[in-house]
């Protein structure tokens, strides 16, 4: 999973364990963005199926889950913490459990666990930006769990709207493509393009949020400390575990200064455009203002 947000012409600096990268280049223009990379979201599923047997599909995982999680946390560190941790010596684990358990709160922990590991996120991009973020946008396969998408949005305390298109990221490439051999004049038209299918509203209680998000953080101290590097204090270059990322969702985040989808301005654009690189083999995207993205 990847959460991102365009920062505009001039790159922010990350103090809470962002990385600041390009979002995009159109003619000589250079956008930036701030970028947190999570390692396991989407494939924390594929693992539940694949691994563990416990889930035949992934669309399994939303009708399996149980109402709530009784007090079960997973931390799906199989390679690590990235983004905002940077913890190469955390491992996976599952937290809390008791003989009540069973396999739905299992499917339950590892949703809810992309859903908390967002808010890391969220929260950082919004410390870093200085930014009161409004909303989430969201596509990408996690996007058509309802369980998941209404976790997030309480999990955020914000609301967590769906695109009509939810493959974003072929859409980009083709918008990339196109403003490039002129099918659109420019990022203002292509901005019109953006539609909501659906939107998920904050629904738990400030308690019961806060509550969950303790345990979360309690989990995540479990996790630390399991493999012995050697330089503990000194990480390495984060470049090196960008490419095990799975890419299952992406998010976008509006705020309350910008409800709509505009282009240009501070922030860049609400809708991601993600613009693929035959040469360099990697893509960016346009985001919007006031606005980040994320892909799991």
């Amino acid at each position: 999973m990847f959460l991102m947000m365009n920062t505009g012409t001039k790159p922010i600096p990350s103090t809470h364990g962002l990385l600041t990268t390009i979002a995009y280049k159109i003619n000589n223009e250079v956008v930036y963005a701030l970028e947190g990379s999570v390692s396991h979201s989407g494939s924390t599923i594929q693992w539940l199926r694949d691994q563990l047997g416990i889930i035949k599909s992934a669309s399994d995982s939303e009708e399996l889950a149980s109402n709530h999680n009784d007090g079960l946390y997973m931390v799906p560190a199989f390679a690590g913490l990235f983004a905002p941790h940077w913890r190469p010596d955390a491992r996976g684990c599952v937290v809390g459990i008791t003989a009540a358990h069973h396999k739905g709160h299992i499917v339950r922990a590892a949703l809810e666990a992309a859903a908390y590991q967002a808010r890391e996120l969220f929260e950082a991009i919004k410390a870093d930006s200085n930014v009161r973020l409004k909303a989430l946008k969201v596509d990408g396969g996690g996007s058509h769990n309802k369980l998941l998408m209404q976790f997030q949005a309480d999990m955020i305390d914000a609301p967590v709207v769906i695109p009509r298109v939810q493959e974003t990221t072929a859409m980009g490439a083709a918008f990339a493509a196109g403003l490039a051999v002129g099918v659109w004049r420019d990022t203002q038209e292509i901005k019109t393009l953006w539609n909501q299918a659906k939107i998920f509203v904050p629904l738990m209680s400030e308690g019961k949020r806060e509550h969950n998000w303790k345990g979360w953080k309690k989990a995540i101290k479990r996790s630390l400390d399991w493999v012995e590097t050697e330089e503990e204090e000194d990480f390495v270059d984060a470049s090196e575990w960008i490419d095990v990322n799975d890419s299952a969702k992406s998010i976008k985040t509006t705020t309350d200064e910008d409800p709509s989808p505009p282009i240009g301005n501070r922030f860049g654009v609400v809708i991601s455009l993600v613009l693929a690189s035959a040469v360099a083999g990697g893509a960016g995207y346009l985001l919007g203002r006031n606005s980040s993205t994320s892909r799991r």
